[in-house]
């Protein structure tokens, strides 16, 4: 497994934590909201706050 280089590792770690928070809560949406399970509406999701997140000053990696 190839490691991530330095410069790039605080925006690979970022993205691995959206990605987690934004599963755990579409699991609780389908779980206590009864909201259907979707991979497309996670990822749109995902795609959306992650560019927020680079609108509120995060660097993003090459």
């Amino acid at each position: 497994m190839k490691k991530v280089c330095k410069t790039n590792r605080k925006g690979v770690n970022s993205l691995i934590i959206l990605t987690k928070w934004s599963i755990w809560k579409h699991r609780n949406g389908c779980v206590f909201e009864k909201a259907s399970p979707s991979a497309a509406t996670i990822l749109n999701v995902i795609k959306n706050e992650h560019g927020l997140w680079c609108m509120a000053g995060a660097v993003e990696s090459a």
